[in-house]
């Protein structure tokens, strides 16, 4: 039985883990949450699976939380503290990293320096770190697989490949809900609009970004770090249908595509259960069923983010801390109803340019470089 910590449990990340988990209670345990401030739904995971540990990201919902379990036995704690004693447990073979942004970087090191196999969702985690986290697995013996749905099929797809043999990498994207806008029509769009993705049910961050393209930005950078491709053997192309969740093209020219339904338990059951695969009851694709499957290149003067994205990678170092803070901000302002959509690259443009890169050396490296960013977006906004 692999047993599981849950860093962001009651995101969607999370919770379609533990649907997962509880498919096959055979196979997997959960022995540690953690989540953010949602204490009802928390309580509710903790009344199913009985962790031995929680935490909550604030005090006040880690006490809401202690009233509302009867089990005095489970240890309830919060903060960064708290999520770093769900992530290092001696006991946890698998730590399934889903926290949102930039908050999973401390609590993913964690468990990586604890030589843990990491189910990396969070993949801020080496848009910020890439070059820390490379060390760290190569001195603490841990391992990432991946769980976004891109990088999870790339994964698959690389099975039994030589790495010589691999010449292209290619993601996929959906192009967001605003595929056909025009330049104009992207100056109005409003926030309930971007969090509403064509074909993926997911948190307001990851929507938005899809919406932007930044979050195929952030895949770009993470291929890198988890595949050792550079940047010009990463290719985006936007896929609307999201049936082919990305490909690899070969030396030879042979191009291998993982396909299945736009479902996120598939990903997450194949890095809980790898290198097992198991029967399970997630809706299966039935290829008669599908409409045509159409592909374009992704329009980088409509949707910036991508472009600036391949910009911090080509630059490397520091540039990819600042690439992912600006966004966060401006996301947030964006949502917020403090600017429009399309100032959202702008902001990040302007970060990027004040920005003078430096070596990555350590985690709190990357940290001040984060806190410096966030500082700068929220003056430019004032």
């Amino acid at each position: 039985m692999k047993k599981i910590a849950i860093l962001g449990s009651t995101g969607s990340i999370g919770v379609n883990t533990l649907k997962v988990i509880a498919e096959f209670p055979d196979k997997f345990q959960v022995l540690g949450l953690s989540a953010g401030d949602n204490f009802g739904l928390l309580a509710r995971q903790v009344q199913q699976f009985r962790p031995q540990i929680v935490s909550l990201r604030q005090k006040e919902a880690a006490d809401n939380l202690r009233r509302e379990i009867s089990d005095k036995s489970i240890e309830i704690e919060s903060g960064i503290e708290g999520a770093i004693k769900v992530a290092s447990m001696v006991d946890v073979d698998m730590v399934v990293s889903a926290i949102v942004g930039a908050a999973g970087l401390i609590p993913t090191c964690a468990a990586l320096k604890m030589g843990k196999i990491v189910a990396l969702a969070n993949k801020e985690t080496l848009v910020m770190a890439g070059p820390v986290i490379k060390r760290l697995l190569a001195e603490k013996g841990g391992q990432i697989l991946p769980v976004d749905s891109e990088h999870s099929a790339i994964f698959q797809c690389l099975q039994g490949q030589k790495p010589e043999h691999v010449a292209k990498i290619i993601l996929t994207a959906s192009g967001g809900p605003f595929l056909h806008y025009s330049m104009s029509q992207l100056e109005s769009v409003t926030p309930q609009q971007a969090l509403k993705h064509p074909t993926w049910r997911m948190g307001a961050k990851i929507s938005l970004d899809s919406a932007t393209l930044m979050n195929k930005g952030l895949e770009v950078i993470e291929a890198y770090w988890l595949f050792n491709k550079p940047a010009e053997k990463i290719e985006v192309v936007i896929h609307p249908q999201s049936v082919i969740h990305s490909m690899i093209e070969l030396a030879d020219g042979s191009v291998l595509a993982q396909l299945g339904v736009a479902d996120m338990r598939n990903p997450i059951l194949y890095a809980l259960s790898y290198p097992e695969r198991f029967l399970n009851q997630i809706p299966k694709l039935k290829l008669t069923d599908l409409q045509p499957l159409t592909f374009a290149e992704p329009d980088t003067q409509r949707f910036p983010c991508l472009k600036l994205a391949y910009q911090a990678l080509l630059c490397g170092e520091s540039l990819p801390v600042v690439l992912n803070a600006a966004n966060e901000v401006a996301g947030k302002a964006f949502l917020s109803g403090r600017i429009r959509f399309n100032q959202i690259p702008l902001l990040i443009e302007s970060a990027m340019s004040k920005h003078k890169a430096e070596r990555l050396s350590d985690i709190e490296c990357a940290l001040a470089v984060d806190s410096w960013t966030r500082a700068e977006v929220k003056r430019m906004l004032e």
